[in-house]
């Protein structure tokens, strides 16, 4: 087990970044069990504004599984998910609920015997066109196993059932002082005291030196959209994972549809590598990957098609953080004592911010992490490759 050595748990805890990670750490600190914290969480825009607010929510136990590491993050998430649904009534705050979720192969063309033998599936639901599929649709997850949130409603909901004090500003550097971090500095307010630091600001992290000296963090652009239906009531809780060639020849692409409580359906699918802005309330999608969403919407469900009656309630983008491994970086920062960190958890940040936070909480309060071993995740990983590489 990662541990971090200390003589008593700190008191003061500043968190520096108000997406699903930073909110969970929040919550997890202040419902400790022996040592209950309420820290002070600095966001420089707003909680949720960028991908947590835009992320899809889609949640699922044992997807994570080929990675064994990455799977006891997810299963333990997963399972904190359900809870904090039971302690927080996710349905009715957030939209927590399970899902079916099935594969459907979109066809290029229209193919008449392939939408028949689709239709003689009991999988496909209702509210999706016969023709919108290529072969039977696939079951990749059950009720069981699969389920949903809004990802900017959890978010808000833990970070303001965590207590904790939120400072609309940006920071600006973590202050160390004789190696153990003693504050962070915040644009327009100074220097905000703290015995303990977490960065959480996605791919806003790598813009700390002293997390750019031993990592990388990226930023992968995801395009979505946001449709109300014109008959919100007869869609399905069903999750979509498309595959779609949009003409012969072209690259195939990986669309994903969710359906909320709300009467809204969710599209992604449209990712680039891309320098990431240092305002997340500047982002916009590009215009020909949003186009390209609508057209998939609309090949999916005369439901989701503007002409036929849908509404456009968002076009949207937002940067998932990556790192060079595939794994996210959760732990103290070598050299820094009482610096955490927690970034990089790519397209599965909404499943796995709860254990993420709960695990920090555990390390920063009770010196190391029991509901996941934290070990894979440690941001000195990086350093021993980088010896290696003799850099």
């Amino acid at each position: 087990m990662a541990t971090s050595p200390a003589a008593a748990p700190p008191r003061r805890v500043v968190i520096c970044g108000g997406g699903v990670v930073g909110a969970c750490t929040a919550y997890f600190l202040s419902t400790h069990a022996a040592s209950p914290t309420v820290p002070t969480l600095v966001e420089k825009s707003s909680p949720a504004c960028a991908a947590s607010g835009k992320a899809g929510g889609f949640l699922a136990l044992d997807w994570c599984d080929k990675t064994p590491a990455l799977s006891a993050l997810a299963r333990a998430s997963f399972a904190l998910h359900r809870r904090l649904a039971a302690t927080l009534d996710g349905g009715s705050a957030y939209g927590f609920r399970p899902v079916h979720t099935l594969s459907i192969c979109l066809p290029t063309d229209p193919d008449p015997a392939a939408a028949a033998a689709a239709a003689a599936s009991p999988l496909l639901p209702a509210w999706v066109d016969l023709a919108a599929s290529a072969a039977p649709p696939r079951e990749l997850g059950t009720t069981d196993t699969t389920a949903q949130v809004h990802p900017g409603f959890f978010t808000k909901a833990v970070l303001a059932a965590s207590g904790a004090e939120v400072v609309i500003g940006e920071a600006e550097r973590v202050v160390v002082r004789d190696g153990r971090v003693a504050g962070v500095v915040v644009r327009g307010r100074g220097e905000v005291d703290a015995d303990a630091v977490v960065l959480a600001l996605g791919p806003w992290s790598g813009r700390f030196e002293m997390v750019r000296e031993v990592f990388d963090v990226s930023g992968l652009k995801a395009h979505s959209i946001v449709l109300r239906p014109r008959e919100p009531e007869n869609i399905t809780p069903h999750a979509l994972f498309l595959s779609y060639q949009p003409e012969p020849g072209a690259k195939m692409l990986d669309p994903e549809v969710y359906p909320r409580p709300t009467g809204e359906v969710y599209i992604c699918g449209m990712t680039k590598d891309e320098e990431v802005p240092d305002d997340p309330e500047t982002i916009t999608g590009e215009p020909d990957s949003i186009a390209m969403l609508h057209k998939i919407a609309g090949r999916v469900s005369g439901q989701l098609k503007r002409e036929e009656g849908a509404e456009v309630v968002a076009e949207q983008a937002c940067y998932l953080p990556c790192t060079d491994d595939g794994l996210p970086v959760i732990g103290e920062m070598p050299g820094v004592k009482g610096c955490y960190v927690a970034t990089g958890h790519s397209c599965w940040g909404i499943l796995n911010a709860p254990a993420t936070g709960a695990a920090l909480a555990e390390l920063i309060l009770d010196g190391d992490a029991k509901i996941v071993d934290l070990a894979p995740f440690s941001p000195a990983r990086f350093l021993k490759k980088k010896s290696k590489r003799g850099v």
